[in-house]
């Protein structure tokens, strides 16, 4: 099938009008109860390649703050 033989059905241009009526927060609450999205500063964001890589740093963080809590009390 050449690409000329497909026909396309977006539009250059909508109006409100054709898009239907929207619901405000229509999906928050499911959103809300199903995720914990963490937004990380950019120069962060730079030293992680994957979201298994952030995670493991973080437990390694807690591990060593666990291990580290009474060394500082006199």
């Amino acid at each position: 099938m050449k690409k000329d033989d497909v026909k396309d059905d977006l539009r250059s241009e909508y109006k409100k009008e054709d898009l239907g009526k929207g619901v405000r927060g229509k999906y928050f609450k499911d959103y809300e109860a199903g995720h914990n999205l963490v937004l990380l500063d950019p120069e962060i964001a730079k030293a992680f390649t994957s979201e298994k890589a952030v995670n493991d740093a973080l437990k390694s963080l807690i591990e060593v703050a666990k291990n580290t809590v009474g060394l500082t009390k006199g």
